[in-house]
């Protein structure tokens, strides 16, 4: 085969081997570094090595992603202030189709901040039987395991991620109308109107990463989320263009400063249609992949 036509059909994987390692590593920079490292060991492979080229892929990707959870914990232990994952719109397919309550959750914040109390191993077990729908002997060969450890492995994982509670799923255009009656009183300064759409113990996440101005703790109840978010958009949201966005499979919105991303946010809704969580990623460095899309758009 020729270069091209080896770039030709890794190209061809490329949007599947970023969904993987985005939900290995929670980080949409770090997944584009990996299918990069992956590349060049395609490009540097002998083609009778290969055999199925998704396979082979898929087993490189995931072990480059092992490798590098191994130093991301360590940074994230010494991380300032809660860290969340880099956002991802996914409205446009960048992790693959959403067309289900259960595929959306697969890339949720929630999910993916669960998925940090695993070890490598079980995230990647984890990640290849539930949204890649591998069998136990698949990821067992991936993993280079023995396929009962590997269901262990699994079953550990599963247990361990089972707290998350079932997240509110409205219609598309009902999730938007939320999110936009949030904008509309967030602009507003309208105290009555943000306390109308969020649930008594709504919890606001902040991720500045000691970069920008955040919140250093979780904030946990109606009136200190209020609070809080009042006291920031009489600094900011007038000077700010704010828009509905689907990231990571969630209503959510992002916010824009003379034409830069500055920040984005995403809800959760309990069943009666409130917001229980928010989630705001403002950390500069966790932004460049989203403000990319954005410009392709």
């Amino acid at each position: 085969m020729t270069t091209a036509s080896l770039a030709e059909e890794f190209e061809s994987h490329r949007p599947r081997m970023f969904s993987l390692a985005y939900r290995m590593l929670g980080s949409a920079q770090e997944a584009e570094d990996t299918v990069q490292d992956a590349y060049l060991r395609w490009s540097g492979a002998r083609r009778a090595d290969i055999g199925r080229p998704a396979a082979w892929l898929a087993k490189v990707v995931t072990n480059l992603c092992l490798n590098r959870l191994t130093s991301a914990r360590a940074r994230r232990e010494q991380y300032v202030g809660p860290w969340l994952p880099e956002p991802v719109i996914t409205s446009g397919g960048a992790l693959g189709p959403l067309e289900s309550a259960e595929q959306r959750d697969a890339v949720s914040m929630a999910l993916l901040i669960l998925l940090e109390r695993l070890t490598p191993v079980e995230r990647a077990v984890f990640v290849l039987r539930e949204a890649f729908a591998y069998s136990h002997r698949e990821i067992a060969g991936v993993l280079g395991i023995g396929e009962a450890n590997c269901r262990q492995l699994y079953r550990r994982a599963t247990l361990a991620v089972a707290e998350e509670q079932a997240r509110f799923e409205a219609a598309a255009e009902r999730r938007q109308e939320f999110v936009e009656s949030f904008i509309a009183a967030a602009r507003d300064g309208d105290l009555a109107g943000l306390e109308k759409v969020l649930a008594a113990d709504v919890t606001y996440w902040g991720d500045g990463g000691g970069k920008v101005t955040s919140a250093r703790r979780p904030i946990v109840g109606r009136e200190k989320v209020v609070r809080f978010l009042v006291g920031g958009m009489e600094k900011f949201v007038q000077a700010m263009d704010l828009a509905y966005a689907e990231v990571n499979g969630a209503p959510a919105i992002v916010a824009t400063l003379e034409g830069t991303v500055v920040g984005v946010a995403t809800f959760e809704f309990r069943d009666d249609g409130l917001v229980s969580a928010l989630r705001a990623v403002v950390n500069p460095d966790k932004l460049g992949f989203v403000a990319g899309q954005l410009s392709h758009s």
